[in-house]
């Protein structure tokens, strides 16, 4: 599948902790010509779009995460496409300290331990779900401007 405007969002928020998070120079330097690249990208995809060169059938693809939904509660993910940008930028934090926890494992205590995995799965479920989100908002968009 190409990349869609969530999916982007999601590389925006992502290189956007990096750059948070990271002290060496020469990575922040790359970093930041990742962010501008992708900076980019967005505002072409979104031109293209309004332009109707891409197709609008291709603006929402929802993931179509094939998952056991008992246990696995995902919070609705609702709003306008800056309200949904924002809790994906918020659940791409959570994601990132969450996954700190894995890098050193061994530290984590053992009745921990499912916690920490249980959580990493909730969250990146919410992340594809803020993704899919997204693309839809800025179909309903589209698809009103065309009506």
């Amino acid at each position: 599948m190409a990349e869609s405007l969530g999916s982007l969002f999601d590389k925006l928020s992502i290189l956007e902790l990096k750059h948070w998070h990271s002290q060496d120079e020469v990575q922040l330097e790359n970093i930041s010509i990742q962010i501008r690249q992708i900076q980019n990208e967005i505002n072409e995809y979104i031109g293209n779009a309004v332009q109707g060169l891409i197709p609008l059938e291709f603006i929402h693809q929802p993931s179509n995460k094939v998952y056991k939904k008992e246990g696995n509660a995902v919070p609705d993910i609702k709003g306008s496409i800056g309200e949904v940008v924002l809790q994906l930028a918020e659940v791409n934090c959570k994601l990132w300290h969450q996954q700190e926890k894995v890098y050193e494992f061994e530290k984590v205590e053992p009745d921990e331990k499912d916690g920490v995995i249980k959580q990493l799965a909730i969250l990146n479920l919410e992340r594809n779900k803020c993704i899919d989100e997204i693309n839809l908002q800025f179909y309903k968009l589209l698809n009103n401007q065309k009506a």
